[in-house]
């Protein structure tokens, strides 16, 4: 652990940052993906997740999308991450291999945590209630 962290003042877990990248227009079970991801990654207990619709990007296909006035609706990039224990991460990667959802997607290992946790927060993972 890190000498920034105080175990007495900060919640520490390891788990994973799961980054997805959905076009805005795209849809499964006719929602648009980045809200169905959310959703689901909320049914499973994921601690936390949130989207973010892109100002401008490009893909495999190198052609560079930006939001102005005309641009296509759909054509933007929305990313949508989750915090996430190992065993979290787990149960949404197989329900996306499941549902046979096709995403491009980021992982890395992350610490995460609660400053200053109270009782409203929910425990630690391997934690009593």
């Amino acid at each position: 652990m890190h000498q920034l962290f105080s175990r007495s003042r900060t919640e520490i877990m390891q788990g994973s940052l799961f980054r997805f990248y959905v076009h805005e227009g795209h849809r499964h079970h006719g929602k648009l993906v980045w809200e169905w991801l959310l959703e689901q990654g909320n049914r499973l207990g994921i601690r936390g997740g949130s989207a973010f619709k892109a100002m401008a990007g490009f893909g495999r296909h190198h052609t560079l999308h930006e939001a102005r006035f005309l641009e296509l609706a759909g054509s933007l990039t929305v990313a949508v991450e989750f915090i996430a224990t190992e065993a979290e991460a787990r149960e949404l990667l197989d329900l996306l291999h499941r549902e046979q959802v096709r995403l491009f997607y980021a992982y890395t290992p992350a610490q995460f945590g609660v400053i200053n946790p109270d009782s409203a927060d929910p425990p630690a993972v391997g934690e009593d209630p």
